[in-house]
């Protein structure tokens, strides 16, 4: 059963993390650091307690296997899962991997994160291209299906511009009255023209083609390996605090 998005959606934060330190200590000791770093992030963005689902979108165009073998896009899934921790009480992050189409979807949890990104990639197949309407979709899906009454952070990771941009810009504002938000992450160098279309998605005016703005881009570099994750935290938080409170405005999110 689908959501009825007629009704409020949006919980009142309670100021606590959903997972608290001590199991996180319990059931993943590595991700302890991150887990602490992002507390650090969301308390200066005013989203302590703030409940959210978090889903995490993988690149598998052929251009990508570098930073499948560097363990550079392992490393952003355990940042998202250390993320998460604070947002999801059910500590697991669900992950899309695509390419041409959606090539696969997946569950990380601080049970059962170790590698599992290198794994995963490695089961499916050939990489193709960039295509981002399919795995769009894909979470549009899986988080109809969820029935959560908590809002969607989508942590999109990519290294170029998608195969047909018609399509991404037309789910990405047709969905922008669902409480879905969509943090896009480039991999590559930040002065590459791939990223300007990332850039338009950003900035696509409202109302005139989205009801609220929502949607976020920034560059993690060349070597995005070398990004700290403070400043990882902070850019996927610098946009994220802003829609929250259009869809409150708009109606998509219950609460003032």
């Amino acid at each position: 059963m689908g959501i009825d998005y007629t009704k409020p959606l949006h919980r009142p934060a309670t100021g606590s993390p959903a997972i608290s330190l001590e199991k996180v200590q319990a059931a993943a000791p590595r991700l302890v650091n991150l887990y602490k770093t992002a507390r650090v992030s969301l308390e200066k963005s005013g989203l302590s307690g703030q409940r959210a689902a978090v889903y995490l979108v993988l690149d598998r165009s052929r251009s990508m296997s570098g930073h499948y073998r560097s363990g550079t896009v392992q490393h952003l899934a355990e940042q998202a899962l250390g993320l998460s921790a604070h947002l999801d009480d059910d500590g697991t992050v669900p992950v899309v991997f695509f390419s041409t189409d959606v090539d696969g979807v997946a569950e990380l949890n601080l049970h059962g994160y170790e590698g599992r990104i290198g794994a995963l990639h490695g089961s499916f197949g050939p990489m193709g291209r960039t295509n981002y309407h399919v795995a769009m979709q894909a979470v549009i899906d899986h988080y109809t299906a969820s029935a959560t009454a908590e809002p969607a952070l989508v942590i999109f990771q990519t290294d170029g511009g998608p195969t047909s941009r018609t399509a991404a810009e037309h789910v990405l504002c047709t969905a922008a009255r669902l409480p879905i938000f969509w943090q896009f992450v480039g991999f590559g160098d930040p002065e590459n023209k791939q990223f300007d279309f990332l850039r338009k998605l950003d900035e696509l005016p409202v109302p005139s083609k989205r009801v609220v703005d929502n949607a976020g881009f920034f560059p993690a570099g060349a070597t995005p390996e070398a990004l700290s994750d403070a400043a990882l935290y902070e850019a996927l938080m610098s946009e994220f605090p802003d829609w929250l409170r259009a869809a409150r405005a708009a109606g998509i999110l219950a609460g003032a």
